[in-house]
């Protein structure tokens, strides 16, 4: 295996492009629980250009009914970003104010204490008078450039990616 940089500007322009349509090379999952983390996944998809094949802990999408738990599942992909040796990318768990903390990073929202239901891609982040803010982008909920601070929530995480690996 080697190891690529993840192109962050890369995964930045797809969500800028896709966050208010839908791309039709992919399904789109509003009615089945919500196109968030599918959306997400084509973005680190975009920044990557790595998908991995294992059946039950991969992360890819072949078609609607041909793709990984990890491409769709919010707890599923944290669990192959955070994991993940092998092929594809893979990533850390940081804090908000950690200074690796990227634009095209992820951050997980639970409305509810301990159940992480949204994913969202960091697009924008500024910090001015010692305050951090970050803007990010989604779908089910169709943003671009939307302030974390908009969101009620009870938790937050954030994954760092730190490569991919061909």
């Amino acid at each position: 295996m080697i190891e690529i940089p993840y192109n962050r500007q890369e995964a930045y322009n797809y969500a800028k492009k896709w966050a208010y349509q839908r791309n039709p090379n992919y399904y789109n999952f509003d009615q089945l629980g919500g196109d968030c983390t599918n959306f997400i996944s084509q973005c680190v998809y975009q920044g990557s250009k790595v998908m991995n094949y294992a059946k039950d802990t991969g992360w890819y999408y072949l078609t609607a009914n041909n793709k990984a738990p990890g491409w769709t599942g919010v707890e599923f992909f944290y669990r192959f970003l955070t994991k993940n040796q092998g092929v594809g990318p893979y990533a850390k768990e940081v804090l908000m104010t950690d200074p690796s903390l990227q634009v095209g990073d992820i951050a997980q929202l639970a409305f509810e204490k301990g159940k992480f239901a949204h994913t969202v891609l960091i697009v924008k982040i500024e910090n001015q008078n010692d305050i951090h803010q970050i803007y990010t982008a989604s779908h089910t909920y169709d943003t671009f450039e939307k302030s974390l601070g908009t969101y009620t929530i009870s938790q937050i995480r954030f994954l760092h990616i730190q490569g991919i690996r061909k």
